[in-house]
């Protein structure tokens, strides 16, 4: 997956954006990252412009997926903020435009972080509620 494969609404108009996601697209396919979804928050946030999430098979694949993304990033001369790498149950990579969940599969279904992200979801929700 690249960021070409990604909709338009995944894809910024800043190149340095565009330049961190694409680093984090790679880095999460180099060890078979499984189900990346690419969230464009831009518009819901001030925290990040995307975020990037996957899920790693096991704790030790959350932590080799984690320490691949943040080898990238100080290759590219970025120093990342890092969560959670050495319990490996959910890894979160702040790379300061876009931020990258890693997590294992039970954790990522207990926190559904892409149903909190979407928006069609939320306006459909307070559309039934009022």
């Amino acid at each position: 997956m690249n960021l070409q494969d990604k909709p338009e609404s995944a894809r910024n108009s800043d190149p340095q954006i565009n330049a961190l996601l694409e680093l984090a697209i790679e880095a999460v396919d180099e060890l078979k990252g499984e189900s990346v979804q690419v969230l464009d928050v831009a518009a819901l946030t001030t925290i990040a412009d995307h975020m990037v999430i996957c899920s790693g098979r096991s704790a030790r694949h959350v932590k080799r997926l984690g320490e691949t993304v943040i080898a990238h990033a100080k290759d590219a001369g970025i120093k990342p903020r890092v969560e959670g790498l050495t319990q490996a149950e959910w890894v979160l990579i702040d790379l300061n435009g876009v931020v990258v969940h890693i997590m294992q599969p039970v954790t990522r279904a207990y926190y559904q972080l892409e149903k909190l992200w979407d928006m069609d979801a939320i306006a459909g929700e307070s559309s039934t509620t009022h």
